[in-house]
């Protein structure tokens, strides 16, 4: 490969690699660009390739030289996102028994503290130190923390590599210190069985893939732990969780489209686990218990958007399930919590959430909400013998508030709210939701934000943000990032577009495999929309979206690259028909459904072929282009966006920017110290403000 100077990006060295599917070659000149050894890179980034470490350093440095002009600009966006953060914040505590438990930080800390305070009050205990224990390390994330049932351990989980390789450890909370028993290999969480002596998690094979429950007995060896269940299936992912009664550890196996539960009694841990319904193909279910008494989220049945069925533990295959919340098309069922008198489901219709509550036995209300768009989270805590539930609430322009409301009395009481110190007046800003004409007739809602004094004469730049896969619908929630772009002038635009589950399943169905081309062009519709209506102009829109967003974004400047302005990626899913054509890659299998499987079905081969934004890179002119990758990501491999990024730099016919940035001490989800993340946040914020002229523009008071 060439190296970068002052004056000239680098070039990847093309090296020709022929690939044959299905009667049709295709060449792939940046294959080398693939470490053969990359579950080692996972686990030792050291272990790289030095010619492919070359090039992603040559790239990193071109990248320093482009954006070397917005080094003042990239703290003066830090200082302001960071001034919006209450630096030594915590979380509501949430109660347990004898303990309240809660999670807070330190001024100047990147790290957590988990921390309680005896129920009634008294002083504060430390359980884990997030900056102690990151100290040293250039990536360290905690990956979850449980308490066991009689308050006396904690389980806890790290990763210090970004590598999503998770080592489990136990901590004595009477001494503060880790006992001897160290599980490495795991996907991060546990769960306690009813005594506190067994400990159940789940070890990812050498493909990075969870498929296998063990039971750990504290005190043994891991090498004496039990295998307790094994996916056979590499299209399945395995997890664990437990029923809100706490009666029983559950088993979950899952793809984007099929589930299958086991239940194991968490007073007798060495049982062997109670399959509830066999997989069937396209029939997810998913199970919560009261009372002996099962509650399933399904579509079995043809309810696309779910309904609740209800059966005996002891007799709990379909043909014993009871209808208890029928299904509704265009009410999607998105989750369900129990409490020992009350079910709580979180539903959407129409494009917003809402809670309603069910009285066991009785009758049942919803939580009602004022603003026109907003974001709703529901946090059922530890405890199943309550009558409060704890959610949370914002809105575009309202920051974050956690309120804890009597399912009996209907009394909300606020519990938190949201600081933002250095000031945020919500009359300020205006939260809008339009909708857009798709090539199809449907319409694609969009939610917008910005300042009052915004001109909408088409003058505006315009950050254009969308996902649209996986049925993840983007919430129309606060943050305080997004506030440095908007006040500089920007319209802020999120377009939940198919893929999601924005406006119910169908909106998830008609966005993927065969009809995942509706996912690009909802996109590009949402952007002509803001231009018709004056909310930007052609040329001013920078479109942003990650991980299957930066597919998008990869398929939207292949598609339609006059519409923008520039185009931000971050870890994007570019190389779609090759990855989904190698089956030894951590998601391959389990993403068929999503995708669609090439190396069985040309159909789909073609169809990905279609699409696929690293081979329909064309000579062509592009708009500005930054990719953010992770070397150790086991999500979106580094290559994909280098080797994208290689082809647009051989291919594209304008002297646009094209910059990658590869951070090579993380993985899928960049920096992980919350002001190291500001950090990355602020590059692409720059990113934005370059490529539309802005970088001198002085941001409107907040408050």
């Amino acid at each position: 490969m060439s190296t970068t100077t002052s004056k000239r990006p680098p070039r990847a060295e093309k090296r020709p690699v022929e690939i044959t599917h299905h009667g049709h070659t295709r060449q792939d000149p940046y294959h080398w660009l693939r470490a053969d050894n990359w579950q080692e890179v996972m686990r030792d980034p050291s272990s790289l390739d030095p010619e492919i470490r070359a090039y992603l350093e040559a790239e990193n440095a071109w990248f320093e030289t482009e954006m070397a002009d917005t080094t003042g600009l990239q703290e003066t966006l830090f200082a302001e996102m960071k001034g919006r953060i209450k630096e030594d914040d915590s979380s509501v505590p949430a109660p347990d028994g004898p303990f309240s438990y809660s999670v807070r930080y330190i001024a100047g800390g990147q790290h957590p503290l988990y921390v309680r305070r005896a129920r009634e009050g008294g002083e504060e205990e430390v359980l884990l130190d997030g900056n102690a224990l990151a100290a040293g390390h250039a990536y360290f994330k905690i990956g979850g923390a449980s308490h066991s049932p009689d308050h006396k351990r904690l389980a806890w989980a790290f990763d210090d590599s970004g590598s999503e390789f998770y080592t489990l450890q136990v901590r004595n909370l009477a001494t503060g210190e880790d006992i001897a028993d160290v599980i490495p290999d795991t996907s991060g969480g546990a769960v306690w069985s009813a005594d506190g002596e067994h400990l159940f998690y789940v070890r990812l094979d050498a493909n990075h893939r969870p498929s296998k429950v063990f039971r750990h007995r504290l005190g043994t060896g891991v090498s004496q732990d039990v295998l307790v269940y094994e996916e056979a299936d590499p299209g399945f992912f395995v997890g664990l969780g437990m029923t809100r009664s706490k009666n029983f550890i559950v088993i979950d196996c899952h793809t984007h489209e099929t589930s299958e539960a086991r239940l194991i009694p968490a007073d007798a841990p060495e049982s062997e686990p109670m399959l509830i319904a066999p997989r069937e193909d396209g029939i997810e279910y998913y199970v919560d218990e009261a009372h002996g008494i099962l509650f399933i989220r399904t579509n079995a049945g043809g309810a696309k958007d779910f309904a609740i069925q209800t059966a005996p533990v002891e007799a709990p295959d379909r043909e014993n399930w009871q209808e208890l919340v029928p299904h509704k098309p265009g009410r999607l069922l998105l989750a369900h919590g129990l409490f020992a008198r009350h079910l709580v489901r979180l539903e959407r219709e129409s494009g917003l959430p809402r809670i309603v509550i069910h009285r066991l036995g009785g009758e049942e209300h919803e939580i009602a909400f004022d603003e026109e768009a907003y974001s709703l989270g529901i946090d059922p805590g530890y405890e199943f013998e309550t009558t409060t539930l704890r959610f949370s609430y914002s809105s575009l322009t309202t920051p974050s508030r956690v309120v804890d409301y009597d399912m009996e009395s209907r009394e909300r009481r606020l519990m938190k709210e949201q600081e933002v110190p250095s000031g945020h007046d919500p009359e300020r800003y205006v939260a809008r939701r339009v909708m857009a004409k798709a090539a199809d007739g449907e319409e694609v809602p969009v939610s917008l934000l910005y300042r009052r004094e915004t001109k909408l004469d088409g003058s505006a730049p315009c950050l254009l943000y969308g996902y649209g896969s996986y049925g993840i619908a983007i919430p129309a929630g606060f943050s305080v990032t997004r506030l440095s772009l908007v006040d500089r002038g920007f319209v802020y635009a999120i377009a939940h577009i198919r893929g999601g589950k924005d406006k119910g399943f169908s909106w998830y169905e008609t966005g993927k495999r065969g009809t995942k081309v509706n996912t690009f062009t909802d996109f590009i519709a949402a952007g002509e929309h803001l231009v018709r209506e004056g909310f930007t102009s052609k040329g001013r829109i920078v479109a942003h979206g990650g991980s299957a967003g930066g597919m998008l974004m990869g398929a939207v400047a292949n598609m339609a690259p006059d519409l923008f302005g520039g185009v931000i990626a971050d870890v994007p899913f570019v190389d779609v028909l090759n990855t989904m054509l190698d089956d030894t890659l951590p998601l391959t299998p389990p993403e068929w459904p999503e995708w669609g499987n090439p190396v069985l079905s040309e159909a789909d081969y073609q169809t990905i072929l279609g699409y696929s934004p690293y081979d329909n890179v064309r000579a062509q002119a592009y708009p500005p282009l930054l990719a953010m990758a992770g070397l150790t990501d086991p999500r979106v491999t580094y290559w994909e966006p280098a080797k994208w990024v290689a082809r647009l730099r051989e291919l594209k016919t304008d002297d646009n920017v094209l910059l990658l940035r590869t951070n090579m001490d993380a993985g899928h989800g960049g920096a992980s110290g919350r002001f190291d993340a500001l950090k990355e946040v602020a590059i692409e914020y720059a990113f934005a403000l370059k490529v539309m002229g802005l970088t001198e523009r002085v941001p409107l008071p907040a408050a």
